[in-house]
Parts: structure tokens; C-alpha cells; sequence
């Protein structure tokens, strides 16, 4: 097992053009870390710079205390599983799971120990035998991940692993690499476009955007406490509602934000001292589509009640998402299955206003 640290790493390509621009990340002995963000932001980049498969521009990478930035791929004791697990088809699972070992010399028996071991922890034991083109996605999967396990490297590297794989088998997949991570505690870290992979699996995530990290945290930091509006916009499924408002003077000396010239709310009060460098200017708020719901006769602190015009309703069994557009900024509201909402009707619901955020239009930094 093994701490990563990356230390000031640039990856620049032709004519300038940097893919990673001076990042630094620790990540401690036995921590699973996923970095997370849209195509192009740096992730799998980073990822390719640890396992040495791209040429670092500038920067240090340090694995189990040492400098490995010379050191070829094959001696920084990593493995590393891709999306297109790179089995060999003419050989069995056992044989796949076992072909590093036997490169290395290992014994027979020890080999043999090894990938029974592997195959327990994955469940694939009575695949031993068979060829990859007689398994199912998943189980490719699972033998890749086994190959990889049975080196019992410092370091587990994952590229995107589920990207393949129907929706169905994607989750089925994040419950089995959790558990194995949670049997065999090695340092890992794992590369995802996928917001709710990175939430489910990591200990922290790394959001990237642009070639630099713009947060680290664990998930439920990075939920109720996004630092920027990329952050609160990337984490959570629907993503956070965002409109233009103007912070003002409240009812009994309080702060509020204005929507509209119809829709005013107040900050709730734990919130002003914060809010109040900011009054009588044009901001962001931002508030998740399940701090907007039905709304309950029976309120609580800082719920408010807003009556909206329904534009669009999904339901979809557990939930229902209804759409509406305050001042032409779209909304989402997370709501009852129940619900008997119907387009063109008012709504009335409740927002949870100690939930909200509020950003610089400019900066999208959250204040």
C-alpha cells in the first residue's frame, strides 16, 4: 500500500496547449479517490501521468515516497484497469487473471493462491476456465479487475471501468468495486465523467474543469458545500437550479434576495451576517431541486412558500421532477409521486431556503 502525491504537474501538448495545468493532490495509504469531471478537464491525463503512460511536462509525481517521475510504467508497482478491459481472447479467465504472475516467475502454487483468492473476492470462480468471449460485459469486468488484484500492487488505477456497461450492470459494478476495496483497502484511484460513480464510491472526490482541480472533498462536503458554481452545478442529479437575483433589505431589519418583481424571499437569519456584504448587489442563487417541494402547512425556519406555473412533469415511479421557469431561468423541483401537478397550473411549493447558496455572477464563486 502506498500514498500518491502529486506535486505542481503540467501536461502541455503541441502549440501550447496545456491539458493539466500545475495541479497538487496528496492522497493518503488505503484512500479510494475519484476524479471527477466533463470531457477534457485533465482527469484521465492525471490518471495516465501517475501510471507513467504520459510524459509529465513539469511537476513531481511521488509514489510510496519516492520520485517516480523516470521510472517506467512496469516498475511503479500500479495496475491499471480501462473501459475495454484488454483481456486476452485466447486465453482462459484463469490464464488472464494469471499471465502477470507468470511473467514475473512467481510459483505455481503461489499464482494459483493468488487468483482463487482474486476469483472469491469477485465471485467469478466458476469462470475460470472459460474464454472471455463466453462472458457478459460484467464479467469481463470482473476478470480485469481480478488481473489486477492478484499483483497486489501499491496502487489500483481505474480509467472509466464502467463506461461500457449498460445502466442496469453500472450500478450492479459500483456495489462489487466498493466491496472490493473495502476487502483489499489498497490505494486506489479511479477516473469517472459520472457524478453519482464519484459520489457512491469515493472517500473524497477531485473535481476537475479545465486542466485544474476546482475542489476537493469528501461527497457530502462537496453537496452541501460546493465552492463554486461548477461545483454546484457537477454534483447532484438534477443539477442545482441557478437564478439571477438582488440581495436587499428584509422585513424587521433583515437581508432577503429578490427573484422578481413577484417573488421576494428572506435569507434566513444564520445566513445574513454572510450575505450582508452583498446588499444591493446582482448575485446567483442556487438551490437543489429537492430543497423545492410540496408545500406543508406546517413549516419549519427558513421555508418558504412559492407559487409557480407548471411547465413540464416526469414521473419517474419513485419521483416526480416538475419543471417550471421563474424570469425565464429554468427550474426544477423534486416532488411526491403522488402529486397531481399538471403543465399550465399554479403550484404551490416550499423552498428550503437553509439550503441556499449564493454566488458572484462573475467569479461563480459561493459566498
Amino acid at each position: 500500500m502506498a500514498e500518491v502525491s502529486v506535486r505542481k504537474i503540467v501536461k502541455e501538448y503541441e502549440h501550447g496547449v496545456q491539458a493539466v495545468k500545475g495541479i497538487d493532490l496528496n492522497i493518503a495509504d488505503h484512500e479510494f479517490v475519484v476524479l471527477v469531471g466533463p470531457s477534457g478537464c485533465g482527469k484521465s491525463t492525471t490518471l495516465r501521468m501517475i501510471a507513467g503512460l504520459e510524459e509529465i511536462t513539469a511537476g513531481e509525481i511521488w509514489i510510496d515516497g519516492d520520485v517516480v517521475n523516470d521510472v517506467p510504467p512496469r516498475d511503479r508497482d500500479i495496475a491499471m484497469v480501462f473501459q475495454n478491459y484488454a483481456l486476452y481472447p485466447h486465453m482462459s479467465v484463469f490464464d488472464n487473471m494469471a499471465f502477470g504472475l507468470k511473467l514475473r516467475k512467481f510459483p505455481k502454487d503461489e499464482i494459483k493462491r493468488r487468483v482463487d483468492e482474486a476469483a472469491r473476492i469477485l465471485d467469478i470462480g466458476p469462470l475460470l476456465d472459460r474464454k472471455p468471449r463466453a462472458l457478459s460485459g460484467g464479467q469481463r469486468q470482473r476478470v480485469a479487475m481480478g488481473r489486477a488484484i492478484v499483483r497486489n500492487p501499491k496502487v489500483f488505477l481505474f480509467d472509466e471501468p464502467l463506461s461500457n456497461l449498460d445502466a442496469k450492470l453500472r450500478v450492479q459494478m459500483r456495489t462489487e468495486i466498493k466491496k472490493v476495496h473495502q476487502t483489499v483497502r489498497t490505494t486506489t484511484v479511479y477516473v469517472t465523467h459520472d457524478q453519482i460513480e464519484a459520489m457512491t464510491l469515493a472517500d473524497r472526490v477531485v473535481v476537475m474543469n479545465g486542466g485544474v482541480i476546482e475542489q476537493v472533498g469528501t461527497p457530502n462536503d462537496l453537496y452541501h458545500h460546493p465552492t463554486s458554481r461548477f461545483v454546484a452545478g457537477f454534483i447532484g442529479s438534477p443539477a442545482m437550479n441557478f437564478l439571477p437575483c438582488r440581495v436587499q433589505d428584509g422585513a424587521n431589519g433583515g437581508l432577503a434576495v429578490r427573484l422578481t418583481d413577484a417573488i421576494t424571499v428572506p435569507v434566513p437569519p444564520s445566513r445574513a451576517d454572510r450575505y450582508g456584504a452583498f446588499k444591493n448587489k446582482e448575485m446567483v442563487l442556487g438551490l437543489r431541486p429537492e430543497h423545492l417541494f410540496e408545500h406543508h402547512e406546517q413549516g419549519k425556519p427558513g421555508w418558504m412558500r412559492v407559487d409557480l406555473p407548471v411547465d413540464v412533469v416526469e414521473p419517474m415511479g419513485m419521483e416526480t421532477m416538475v419543471h417550471f421557469f421563474v424570469d425565464g431561468a429554468p427550474v426544477c423541483a423534486r416532488v411526491d409521486p403522488a402529486t397531481h401537478a399538471e403543465p399550465g397550473e399554479l403550484m404551490p411549493l416550499t423552498a428550503d431556503l437553509n439550503q441556499m447558496h449564493l454566488m458572484e455572477p462573475d467569479t461563480g464563486k459561493v459566498v
